[in-house]
């Protein structure tokens, strides 16, 4: 089964970028949409933005014009670009598909902070 393992976050001050990723052990060609999901304590995993093998993508809107999904079928890897970061980005990132299917990997933390 695909094992996906995220990497990129770290602690950014307001307004910076930050680029997370996530390598999939296998190949996610046949996953006709990958996400990349957020969640803080206390509440659900929520998607932040999707992008379906075709290269379309959606964005929840708090992210929309900010980040940027991608994802490189050839590499099994996903992409978050996250531009003008804010303090409410704060949360761990963590990617699957969308609806989730694999197992969830151990997320990647990214702190938004002054």
């Amino acid at each position: 089964q695909v094992q996906l393992v995220e990497s990129g976050g770290g602690l950014v001050r307001p307004g910076e970028s930050l680029r997370l990723s996530c390598a999939a052990s296998g190949s996610i060609s046949s996953v006709y949409a990958m996400a990349w999901w957020r969640q803080t304590p206390g509440t659900e995993r929520e998607v932040v933005a999707l992008v379906r093998s075709g290269g379309t993508a959606e964005y929840v809107d708090s992210v929309k014009g900010r980040f940027t999904i991608s994802r490189d079928n050839a590499k099994n890897m996903v992409y978050l670009q996250m531009n003008s970061v804010k303090p409410e980005d704060t949360a761990v990132y963590y990617c699957n598909a969308a609806p989730p299917h694999l197992p969830w990997g151990q997320g990647t933390q990214v702190i938004v902070s002054s």
